[in-house]
């Protein structure tokens, strides 16, 4: 398991429990009226100070967001003992007595008592804390909303436990009678204890999740594949290892080599005091991995005490038990996929990385599929827009490394698209694409499908999955207005200047890249475009000379050492009208050739180094042009 990955979802987790702790503290106080009990919530956009039922508390400061108020979820807990739970696909169930309220993190879309409703903006993770519109959750359970100076006042009669709550939101699994849990693709199961929620995980399901209801225990379980077998010793050894990546502390290590499938387990305690007792297993094929933490825990021997629980993870999964609740959604090789904010779903082959948000989806051969909704010029035409994307195609690819092969039309989703299929070459190999051009109700919808040719049955993937895509062309209209402007249509002779206050400097960048760092007046900058890059370095403690020196010296023996590396030319030159050094030199990665250029220049005491790279596939007129342009614009100001 990559030490990225684990950095990654220890963060979700640590999120995972403040969510659970938050949703855990301060019991409401009730305030009587006459026979009825009243409870009472007094908040304020940007305060993080509540008035609950009389008590004043802390709370994250909720804040306005598309027209609504965003606050913690926890506060419904707090105010009105209401249950908050999280189920499967990021779903969150607010529920007081009868009434039930669920959201999709990230979706818009909410049921409320039944009724599928619109929220102003999406249910989302800030810092550690679900945040949710305040008005419709709190009307969904019954609230009344009141505004005066000092903010909102929420009151809510106490509700009785209900005994059954019927459920109101589709696609939530019934979990009675359920004694195991697992994944039925990934091939593992253990125990299904009572009160064990099931939180956020991967979107490709490798990645599974959960923690106690009473926050007694967070837990995380990776499946990877791993063509090469590890033994006990080897498993151990990587558990070790990563703890020293991560920096922490091993207080406890053993193998299992005679187990019935061999494993090996380590205790560790992280820079937060937080013990952790990790697992790795190996069994068909595939590396399983275990992350357990107790954050009450004082001695690695606590951990013990959830033994039971470690033990019953077995790397099998019984279809025929039906004892045991299948976090898979994977019917048929595929599971479902999509976009409920722009009305889009489609199937996607199982194991593929997916990301619903942005609509990308990967898969490990080096397939992809991506889809992309704009709004469409008032006289776009499919025709003109297919136009366009050749152009963007012959701008980008020099014509040795692009073949544009043939445009027709086809029913997709219901209405008439074109679909346009070209190949391109990075110097890495071909890559066969298909763009898949839909325009309905003043909104295009590119669909972009890529595979390496020699993956077989290319397109037989691109057949099953365009078939499988289903469009709502009403939900867009509904969610949003304008949208951003295709990136393929952006006009490549415009720029916007940038300034650094800072730093003294000006430069005009291309619209038509896209920015992986712009903060100009906090240092370094870099920007990145189909085939290229550019970054400006500045360095406020290393002088020019020495900077020159370094890059002389790794240059020269660079060259002299890898053959994949050519240094074409070091020249003195004038740039931004000071003296500078510039470094030219062509390099070969993983078979794609590019020319790279570094300039070294001073400035009040401060060394820039402004970098440009330009692939060999992609050095067209229109790419160098950009950068030279860009190169030239670079001037230092007052």
């Amino acid at each position: 398991m990559k030490h990225i990955q684990r950095k990654m979802m220890r963060k979700l987790g640590v999120g995972a429990v403040a969510l659970s702790l938050l949703l855990s503290t301060l019991p409401a106080v009730a305030a009587d009226s006459s026979d009825k009990t009243i409870l009472e919530l007094r908040l304020q956009s940007g305060s993080n100070t509540a008035i609950v039922n009389g008590q004043k508390a802390n709370i994250t400061k909720p804040y306005s967001k598309s027209g609504g108020l965003m606050v913690p979820a926890g506060v419904f807990k707090k105010a009105f003992n209401s249950k908050i739970r999280l189920a499967e696909d990021n779903v969150v169930k607010i529920s007081s007595g009868s009434r039930i309220v669920s959201l999709t993190i990230g979706s818009r879309t909410a049921w409320v008592r039944g009724h599928k409703v619109t929220l102003p903006a999406p249910p989302e993770m800030s810092s550690g804390i679900l945040m949710v519109p305040l008005r419709q959750v709190a009307e969904g359970l019954g609230g009344k909303l009141e505004k005066n100076g000092a903010g909102i006042i929420i009151r809510m009669e106490a509700q009785e436990e209900a005994g059954t709550v019927a459920e109101e939101t589709p696609n939530i699994d019934n979990d009675e009678g359920k004694t195991q849990i697992g994944n039925s693709y990934y091939e593992w199961s253990m125990n299904y204890p009572t009160g064990l929620v099931i939180g956020q995980g991967g979107g490709d399901e490798s990645i599974s999740t959960f923690m106690d209801e009473n926050s007694a225990y967070y837990m995380e379980v990776h499946a990877a594949s791993q063509p090469v077998p590890l033994n006990a010793d080897d498993l151990l050894q990587q558990l070790v290892q990563s703890a020293k990546e991560t920096g922490e502390t091993v207080v406890d290590r053993k193998s299992f080599p005679k187990a019935k499938v061999p494993y090996a387990r380590v205790i560790t305690k992280d820079a937060d005091g937080v013990l952790w007792e990790n697992r790795q297993y190996y069994d068909n094929g595939r590396l399983y991995v275990i992350y357990f933490s107790d954050a009450k825990a004082t001695n690695y021997k606590d951990l013990a005490q959830y033994a039971v629980l470690l033990n019953s993870f077995k790397t099998s999964f019984n279809t025929q038990d039906k004892s045991i609740k299948d976090l898979s959604t994977v019917v048929g090789g595929t599971r479902e996929a999509g976009n409920s904010d722009y009305g889009v779903s489609l199937s996607i082959p199982a194991g593929w990385k997916m990301d619903d948000q942005r609509m990308q989806y990967e898969s490990n051969d080096g397939s992809s599929f991506h889809m992309k909704v704009t709004s469409a010029p008032a006289d776009g035409k499919l025709e003109s827009w297919s136009q366009q994307l050749q152009k963007w195609l012959s701008d980008s690819f020099v014509s040795t490394a692009y073949e544009a092969q043939k445009t027709y039309p086809m029913k997709v989703a219901g209405v008439e698209g074109l679909v346009q299929e070209y190949r391109y070459n990075f110097g890495d190999g071909w890559v066969k694409q298909y763009n898949v051009l839909i325009q309905q109700n003043g909104y295009r919808y590119l669909a972009e499908y890529a595979v390496p040719e020699k993956v077989s049955k290319g397109n037989d993937q691109f057949n099953a999955l365009i078939s499988s895509l289903q469009i709502d062309f009403q939900t867009v209209a509904s969610n949003f207005g304008q949208l951003e402007e295709d990136d393929y249509l952006t006009d490549k002779t415009k720029t916007v200047k940038k300034t650094s206050k800072a730093y003294e400097y000006s430069v005009n960048i291309p619209r038509f890249w896209t920015a992986v760092s712009d903060q100009f007046e906090l240092g370094d900058v870099e920007y990145k475009f189909t085939g290229g890059r550019f970054s400006i370095k500045i360095d406020n403690d290393q002088s020019f000379e020495l900077t020159v020196s370094q890059l002389k010296d790794f240059y020269d023996k660079q060259g002299k050492n890898y053959k994949n590396l050519k240094v074409e030319e070091v020249k003195d030159v004038t740039f931004a009208g000071v003296p500078a050094v510039s470094f030219t030199f062509h390099r070969v990665e993983e078979g794609i050739g590019y020319t790279g250029h570094q300039i070294v220049l001073e400035h009040n005491g401060k060394t820039f180094t402004v970098t440009t790279t330009l692939n060999d596939a992609n050095n067209t007129a229109v790419q160098s042009n950009a950068l030279d342009s860009t190169l030239n614009s670079f001037m230092f100001v007052k």
